[in-house]
Formats: C-alpha cells, sequence, structure tokens
C-alpha cells in the first residue's frame, strides 16, 4: 500500500532550502510514529535535507534519476515510479511518499492514503505541495494537535482515503 505523508502551512508550503521551514515536534512524533517499520520513499534532495542518513526502524529509499547516485549504507536507490510500484505491490507494510514536490507529482496517483499535517500559519519557503484533485479523496479523520511550549503553532493531523470509481 502506497501513502503520502507530508506537514505544511495554511498556505501549501512544504519546505524550505531542502528542510522544514517550522519546528514543530508534535508532527515529527506523528510522523515517526506512522512510518515506523515501514519504508519511506524520497528525492534526493528531501534525504539530503534531512542530514543524509537512513531514518531508525524505517527502510529508505530514495528515488532520482541520478544513475550514479551513491547512497549511504543501508539506504536503497531506485530511479523510476515503476520500480517504486512493484516494491511497493510486494510488501506487506505501508510505503510511504516522503517527498520532495517532485516525487509527490509522480507518486501521489498510485497513493491509496494521504496523511497530512495542516499548520495553522504562514511560512516563507521555496517549496509548495503539488495540487491535488480532492474530489477523489475523502477526509476520514482529523485531529487536533497539541499545543504547548515546544509546539506553538496550531495544527491539525488529517487523514484521507482515495475514493475508487464503483
Amino acid at each position: 500500500m502506497l501513502a503520502a505523508i507530508w506537514a505544511q502551512d495554511q498556505n501549501g508550503l512544504i519546505g524550505k532550502n531542502e528542510a522544514l521551514p517550522w519546528y514543530l515536534p508534535d508532527d515529527l512524533k506523528f510522523f515517526k510514529e506512522m512510518t515506523i517499520g515501514n519504508t519511506l520513499i524520497m528525492g534526493r534532495r528531501t534525504f539530503e535535507g534531512m542530514g543524509g542518513r537512513p531514518l531508525p526502524g524505517r527502510t529508505t529509499i530514495i528515488l532520482t534519476r541520478n544513475q550514479n547516485y551513491q547512497a549511504p549504507a543501508g539506504v536503497y536507490v531506485m530511479h523510476d515510479v515503476n520500480a517504486v510500484l512493484e516494491y511497493a505491490q510486494k510488501k506487506e507494510h505501508t510505503v510511504f511518499i516522503a517527498g520532495g514536490a517532485a516525487v509527490y507529482t509522480a507518486l501521489l496517483p498510485f497513493c491509496d492514503y494521504i496523511f497530512r499535517t495542516v499548520i495553522e500559519d504562514s511560512f516563507e519557503g521555496d517549496t509548495y505541495f503539488p495540487a491535488i484533485e480532492w474530489e477523489n479523496w475523502r477526509l476520514v479523520k482529523k485531529v487536533a494537535g497539541k499545543i504547548d511550549d515546544k509546539n506553538k503553532f496550531p495544527h491539525t493531523f488529517e487523514e484521507y482515503e482515495r475514493i475508487h470509481a464503483d
């Protein structure tokens, strides 16, 4: 099963200089809880923006067109969408698409679920989530995130499932 997971501000911003433009520990905790024991698919720049190391307890796959890209030990590389789809089809766990914008654009049409954190504030950055045809998705869960000294921005966690034509 393929699922997309991301956090965005109220304007759809998802990145600044290959990193998150905010610090929100509640969302980082959510991301970890959702993805632990599963696979993460991300582009090279997203991977490098996260420190260039695999996250513990998850299989990391970098999707890149660069045929010569040398991933660090424990990280796998794929070069096309079909390879990702074949991999996901064979897995019993969830394969999460984790960025960046080009990877979301390429793989969102094949996702069955979306896990989106919406931060109810505006930030400056350079990368926005690609347009989504929301009529193809149904909101199944929406939960307010906690606000405290470490989590200063109001946010919600949303779960969507794809609406399949009958």
